[in-house]
């Protein structure tokens, strides 16, 4: 797909400017334009990219599509209940686009942003741009991560990361190894399995969720109990929490749980965290049982939690059984896959993402490289980032959080321009009386 090209120069200075036209973008310019602040959106492809581009055939999303709250546009199908699927999301954000009627560029790529002249300076490829506020909305997942060691593989082992998979037929025939077992990993995995491709999955630290419980789904009593709404300075484990792996579960079929040990006991072949590459062999660590315990555990004090609520409220709701695994791996020891006994057709690298925000040459990082802030507010006075993982709570980066930290920026860049129009006046107030 050949780059979209921007359709018109950019202005040489605007008061306020978005980067990015996703979800959080737009819901950034939705409430700015509440307050009478019209800002412009750059996007460096189109709006819904990530979703329509990045996604595969099957996806949808986990959380019910009641959850969708952007500002003032809710989900507007007829199947609250249900999970939307990769076009209908890409329809749903666009929709909220055209709703909003912002100033969005499309195909305006950001390649830095500096501070130069009192004043913050856009460097794009439709020109230069000063600007009074910018928003960072792209979000905190940039380059996919892989194995230290995925070159050792042979060059006949096609390697895709989870943003490229897109469908069982695109890849060659024979076995495929997955790695990693977040949201992507399993999900993909499932997705081949299901379409009787012999799958390896090497399952690491992710922990795992129940689809339903009790007669509701999950995310309806989460949310009831408040979840979603935490901010993350009430969270136990807040400077731990942004940087961990989402729980997997699926919104396919009308949603149900993974479990893993059900897979297992179907065919599908678990091993441990991959440890590397050598002689031949693709070597795992004997931690499988421990993670399929560890993600068993976190799936039954989820139970355990909403069970504690429903007493505490007094709500009727019907019971269920403990879970009772129904697999369980054979005795730790050395694993391994030989080439050669099991030549892979390909690896699927589901091993997470890492920000880059090396674009922006300001000092507003930790020593991570990741941005320091307030709620999204950093301590550079107009720079703002929004979409990022538990900006402010567990529902930031969701379609359920986001209208929230959105509303919040736009009122902090409202006060603050409030505040500036009013030292101008004094400014000028004194120069009149000065004279």
């Amino acid at each position: 797909m050949a780059p979209l090209q921007p359709s018109a120069p950019l202005p040489p200075r605007h008061p306020v400017v978005v980067v990015g036209g996703g979800q959080s973008g737009l819901s950034a310019a939705a409430c700015l334009q509440r307050r009478g602040i019209r800002p412009l959106v750059l996007e460096q492809h189109q709006v819904g990219h990530a979703w329509e581009r990045q996604r595969w055939d099957s996806f949808c999303l986990v959380t019910p599509n009641w959850q969708c709250r952007l500002p003032d546009f809710p989900y507007d199908g007829k199947d609250p209940e249900g999970f939307m699927v990769r076009d209908d999301i890409v329809a749903y954000v666009r929709r909220f686009a055209a709703a909003i009627a912002a100033d969005v560029r499309e195909g305006v790529s950001v390649q830095r942003l500096c501070w130069r002249d009192g004043t913050y300076t856009l460097t794009t490829n439709a020109g230069e741009i000063e600007v009074e506020h910018v928003i960072v909305a792209t979000g905190g997942y940039h380059k996919p991560k892989r194995h230290p060691q995925a070159e050792r593989l042979p060059s006949s082992v096609v390697q895709l990361d989870a943003r490229d998979y897109r469908n069982p037929d695109q890849l060659p025939a024979g076995p495929v190894l997955v790695v990693g077992s977040g949201q992507s990993g399993c999900q993909i995995a499932e997705d081949l399995f299901l379409a009787g491709r012999r799958v390896h999955l090497s399952v690491g630290s992710a922990p795992r969720s129940p689809r339903r419980y009790r007669g509701k789904d999950v995310v309806d009593w989460l949310d009831r109990m408040g979840y979603y709404a935490m901010p993350i300075d009430q969270h136990p484990e807040p400077r731990l929490v942004r940087h961990k792996t989402n729980h997997y579960l699926t919104g396919r079929d009308g949603g149900r749980d993974i479990d893993l040990r059900r897979h297992a006991r179907n065919g599908m072949v678990l091993h441990g965290r991959l440890l590397g590459f050598a002689d031949g062999q693709i070597h795992f660590s004997s931690d499988l049982a421990a993670n399929l315990d560890q993600a068993d555990a976190v799936y039954c004090r989820i139970r355990d939690s909403i069970d504690a609520y429903i007493q505490r409220e007094g709500i009727e709701a019907p019971e269920e059984a403990p879970y009772q695994p129904c697999w369980h791996p054979p005795a730790a020891g050395a694993d391994s896959v030989a080439l050669h006994q099991e030549p892979l057709a390909a690896v699927i690298w589901c091993t997470g993402y890492a920000a880059d925000f090396r674009w922006i040459d300001l000092p507003v990082f930790n020593g991570a490289g990741y941005p320091a802030h307030d709620r999204g507010v950093t301590h550079s006075p107009g720079l703002y980032f929004i979409g990022l993982p538990w900006l402010q709570t567990w529902g930031s980066a969701r379609f359920s959080g986001v209208a929230d930290d959105a509303e919040h920026l736009a009122e902090t860049i409202r006060l603050r321009m409030q505040l500036t129009d009013a030292l101008h006046e004094r400014q000028e107030c004194t120069a009149l009386l000065g004279s």
